[in-house]
């Protein structure tokens, strides 16, 4: 009875093949979030219109109204002016 709870060598190993297993949960869990997080963010792609192609775009969608878009077209040609 004494030597009943004796498992030998294993005793050790046993141990460090717990606290590998949990790691592997811990770890396995953690790249599940990163994964869902990347998968459920927005992905923004460079624009490649110019300002004055947005602007036309949005006038024609009804975003903006006529003055307005004389206004920001103003300023989208006073900026390309000061530009070398």
């Amino acid at each position: 009875m004494m030597g009943w709870y004796d498992h030998g060598a294993w005793q050790g190993w046993g141990m460090v093949l717990m606290v590998i297993a949990w790691l592997l949960v811990v770890v396995a869990i953690v790249w599940v979030g990163v994964r869902v997080g990347q998968s459920s963010a927005p992905q923004v792609r460079p624009s490649t219109e110019s300002a004055r192609q947005v602007l036309d775009r949005r006038l024609a969608n009804g975003e903006i109204d006529e003055q307005q878009y004389a206004r920001a077209r103003r300023l989208i040609e006073a900026d390309a002016g000061q530009r070398p």
